[in-house]
């Protein structure tokens, strides 16, 4: 990870920047869309078999498949190649990792050396296929040892996001309906090669603010009634050091209480009482009972993974739809599942995290102060930035504005006056009501977190996909009343949904939340206004949702 830190440094370098800047703008960044074909390609291309050379135009074949690679190795084109490239605008992992290992020793080689050869890629890579919510794609030709991380490095800076480190990488498996957040330090390639062939499975790039909030606040993910903490040292220990003790191996937490579980070959689901530890899943025989005797073990965490049910009433049939279950790594077989079902959505968070945490350990804390601890480490502003002053052009002489308090006021007011000239372009005078709610709805729809026909049940949905944490929101259309708007937003891991009423006072519209009481010209000022005070609504507007494109 430390090596992978260094090189990642290197994208500050004048030479390798402007390099990369010079192949996206040339358009050789956008890698091409796979549109059909397996879903792991192969790494290298098939070999004769050794009873084949017996056979004189066997060996001759043989002869020329050999000339054909070494050409292709000396970068020369062959002259025999008669198929076209299965991925003509595939990128080199050079291309968009200049911080990867190796990858200016290894040359790229697109060579297929006759028609039923495959393509021919550079020792120790592979191919991989990312997916969006809106099911754009990318191909992209990457290294054996890059990480998740390296992944959402990769598209964060393709697509010019802001990196917030929330972006994740998901393990989507379809026809289990089950997902998982794939860890920063976990090997893309090996993830991959667990797939079937015939699997629908893909990888999902999108935000996950809820991946490390367990390290920021704790007591929200771990009800106390839960959680049970004792140490040969010190006896019982402060509820508040909880993550502490998850991390130090000395210390032995403990989570237990009630869910629900499928057994083998029955469509049924029972209630038991289940205690988890270090050494894995149990449960009790004899209701709340945790004496060894009585406890059977369910499932270990050593070679297998915690995803979540999609649609666990549906798929499973379970009570309720706060799935999830225990997947060993080496299956993608639906009966090799372990189904858990909990009453609510804390319940199953609580237990999600607590079985990341006993598998990873130190290495997600790693993971989550690894990107605190580069922006610390990163070279301060320059001279230029620290020297910029506030100045004032409104008079006839420029003049340096000193007080703080006025440099502030009028970064409020510039940031304001583009509505106000959007106004007046559109009126040439006076605005209008209809004017001026044309100026609005033209504002609200180019933002990210504004999405326009979208249903409640969508809406929850990309709001449970971004993180259940305090503050997660979108704003939507109403489907019972078109003349409306939806605020939908998380607290406490619940969804709820307030209604935005347009309000008309002397001929002018207004947006409101609590009946006209505060009111806004337009939806923008509503969500900044949200974002600064709670006002009616449970927490302030923190992290919106919005839908990114490859």
């Amino acid at each position: 990870m430390s090596a992978m830190s260094e090189s990642l440094d290197e994208l500050d370098t004048p030479g390798s920047l402007g390099e990369k800047a010079a192949i996206f703008r040339e358009g050789k960044g956008n890698v091409s869309v796979l549109s059909s074909g397996p879903a792991l390609i192969p790494l290298r291309s098939p070999f004769q078999p050794p009873g084949a050379l017996h056979n004189r135009s066997t060996a001759a074949a043989a002869a020329a498949l050999f000339r054909g690679n070494r050409k292709c190795r000396e970068g020369e084109e062959m002259q025999m190649d008669l198929v076209p490239s299965a991925f003509p605008d595939l990128l080199p992992s050079e291309c968009l990792l200049p911080w990867t290992k190796n990858s200016a020793t290894q040359p790229y080689l697109s060579c297929r050396a006759s028609p039923k050869s495959q393509l021919c890629l550079p020792p120790n890579t592979g191919v991989i296929k990312v997916y969006t919510e809106d099911n754009s794609s990318r191909a992209v030709e990457v290294p054996s040892d890059i990480t998740a991380r390296d992944i959402c490095q990769l598209f964060v800076l393709k697509n010019h996001c802001i990196d917030d480190h929330s972006w994740t990488l998901f393990e989507h498996l379809a026809h289990l309906g089950i997902e998982r957040t794939i860890e920063d330090h976990e090997s893309v390639l090996e993830v991959q090669s667990n797939w079937g062939m015939d699997s629908d499975s893909r990888l999902y790039f999108r935000k996950n603010y809820a991946k490390y909030e367990f390290f920021k606040k704790p007591l929200d993910f771990f009800p106390e009634n839960m959680v049970s903490i004792s140490s040969e040292a010190n006896g019982l220990m402060n509820h508040s050091e909880l993550i502490q003790t998850f991390l130090n191996s000395s210390t032995c937490p403990e989570i237990h209480g009630f869910l629900h579980s499928k057994e083998q070959g029955r469509k049924s689901w029972k209630k038991f009482y289940f205690v988890l530890r270090r050494s894995g899943l149990y449960f009790s025989n004899k209701g709340t009972s945790k004496e060894p005797r009585h406890l059977q073990f369910a499932a270990e965490f050593c070679d297998g993974d915690v995803y979540t049910l999609l649609s666990a009433r549906k798929t499973h049939g379970a009570p309720t739809d706060y799935g999830f279950c225990v997947k060993p790594s080496k299956s993608s077989s639906a009966r090799d599942l372990k189904l858990l079902c909990a009453d609510d959505e804390q319940t199953r968070t609580c237990w999600i995290t607590a079985m990341r945490l006993f598998k990873f350990g130190m290495q997600l804390y790693q993971n989550f102060i690894q990107p605190h601890q580069k922006q610390k480490n990163s070279p301060m502003r320059s001279i230029s930035e620290n020297s910029l002053v506030a100045m004032d052009f409104s008079g006839h002489r420029s003049r340096v504005i000193e007080n703080p308090s006025e440099a502030l006021s009028v970064a409020v007011e510039e940031g304001l006056s583009w509505r106000r000239k959007s106004c007046h372009r559109l009126s040439h005078g006076s605005c209008s009501p209809s004017q001026s709610s044309l100026s609005n709805i033209a504002i609200h729809m180019a933002q990210p977190w504004f999405h326009s026909k979208l249903s409640r049940d969508e809406a929850q949905k990309l709001i449970t996909q971004h993180g259940l944490i305090d503050g997660v929101f979108l704003l939507r259309d109403s489907q019972s009343n078109p003349k409306t708007f939806v605020l939908s937003l998380c607290h406490t891991q619940r969804i709820r949904h307030f209604q935005i009423l347009p309000v008309e006072d002397d001929g002018e519209l207004f947006y409101s939340l609590d009946d006209g009481n505060t009111r806004f010209t337009d939806l923008l000022q509503l969500v900044e206004f949200y974002q600064l005070n709670r006002g009616v609504l449970p927490c302030k507007l923190k992290h919106h949702c919005a839908r990114t494109t490859l």
